[in-house]
């Protein structure tokens, strides 16, 4: 799908974002707004060459001779829609300039230490004191408060300290992060549901507030029904590898040609799924007929279901229990999954036109918001480190008072 001009405003139209965030988690929330229609400069620094994810190789988009660029496939994920800044924020004259940019913005969002941004006068106590009308997010590790909140916010640490690789991985295996960033991702979606409830009340009230939010914080809310597992047992989950602590069975079984999954979710599905498998009558005996006995007797189940599959092959498999309703599917890989005919359906992959790029088109991960009246937008490639520096000083750079209306 390419980029149209004739498409209709984003929800967001007219919303200006600055953006003082990095990585993973800040860009995927500025992202987020950018798709749908918000003004977002990102501001990059220009002695380290900008965002760190730009050299995380090995795989970068090529320019029109076929030579490397500073767009990087990690940087990309996370930063089209957005307008590149280069500004020095240790300087008097960057942070002059963040202030006047803070003074026409509607959100402020950054990832810095707390108390990082004091000694610059851009934290959210001087800027949300001189625009109350202000909504500004802080991004950390551990949040503005606690005993952790000195130390880095990194996904992997996210990760490990907030319980969910203790419960990734096989179960004779080490505890394992899930396989893409998932704690900066589900932060910065956060990030964004918080930004739009700000807005919210800012557009009821004048008032503005400030947003703290924590990876770890959030990587533990979303432990869902493992965390209130443990809140109601009080004993610790373990790892299943792709088996479910609630439901059976539900997991990775092999066939005659490989692996499927299977996800059995009440008891009406089990009796079909036997049948499908000429194990009619195993959903009669008493250790299997509800999903609680199934559970006791898991390790049981599984001695007499995965023989059984192992007779199958695997289309032959999908195509039976597909065709009685009983919850199955495929293992693709990455190439499968955003190749597949749902994939070029649901626009899961776009291209966004970018004269200066080999081939003069950046593929891309598209939005997977489908919104009737305000639709997602991809007006802008993922920039260049500080290619619009001047357009945004230019068109910004002077001050002007935000009323508190």
């Amino acid at each position: 799908m390419a980029a149209s001009n004739t498409t209709p405003k984003g929800a967001l139209d007219g919303l200006f974002v600055l953006d003082l965030s990095r990585i993973l988690a800040g860009p995927t929330c500025t992202q987020l707004l950018g798709d749908l229609g918000a003004t977002v400069i990102k501001v990059e620094n220009p002695l380290t060459g900008g965002d760190d994810t730009r050299g995380w190789g090995p795989n970068y988009a090529l320019d029109t001779e076929g030579n490397r660029t500073d767009l990087s496939a990690y940087f990309m994920a996370a930063n089209r829609n957005k307008r590149s800044i280069a500004v020095d924020i240790a300087t008097d004259e960057g942070q002059a300039t963040l202030r006047h940019l803070a003074a026409r913005a509607d959100v402020v969002i950054e990832n810095f230490k707390p108390d990082g941004l004091v000694k610059y006068g851009l934290d959210h106590a001087s800027l949300c004191a001189a625009h109350p009308a202000l909504v500004y997010c802080s991004i950390s590790g551990f949040g503005q408060t606690g005993p952790n909140r000195a130390q880095p916010g990194y996904d992997l640490m996210a990760q490990g300290f907030g319980g969910i690789m203790s419960l990734t991985g096989d179960p004779d295996g080490v505890p394992t992060k899930v396989g893409v960033g998932i704690a900066d991702v589900m932060c910065g979606m956060y990030a964004t549901i918080g930004i739009l409830a700000a807005l919210r009340h800012r557009d009821a009230t004048g008032e503005g507030q400030h947003i703290d939010l924590a990876l770890v914080d959030a990587q533990m809310a979303w432990l869902v029904n493992e965390g209130t597992n443990f809140l109601t047992s009080g004993q610790e989950p373990i790892r299943r590898g792709n088996a479910h602590p609630n439901i059976v069975p539900y997991d990775t079984f092999e066939c005659a040609d490989g692996h499927f999954l299977l996800a059995v979710g009440n008891d009406a599905q089990f009796a079909r799924f036997c049948d499908a498998i000429d194990l009619t009558g195993l959903s009669n005996d008493s250790r299997f007929t509800t999903n609680q006995s199934r559970i006791e007797n898991r390790i049981a189940l599984m001695e007499v279901i995965r023989p059984a599959l192992r007779a199958f092959a695997k289309q032959d498999l999908l195509n039976k229990l597909h065709s009685v309703n009983v919850p199955c599917g495929p293992i693709n890989t990455v190439g499968e999954a955003l190749t597949s005919d749902q994939a070029q359906a649901r626009d899961a992959v776009i291209n966004i036109p970018n004269a200066d790029i080999e081939g003069g088109a950046l593929r891309l991960l598209g939005n997977p918001l489908k919104l009737s009246g305000t639709p997602i937008r991809y007006d802008r490639s993922p920039p260049r480190f500080g290619q619009d520096t001047d357009e945004v000083l230019e068109t910004w750079g002077p001050v002007v008072t935000k009323q508190n209306t």
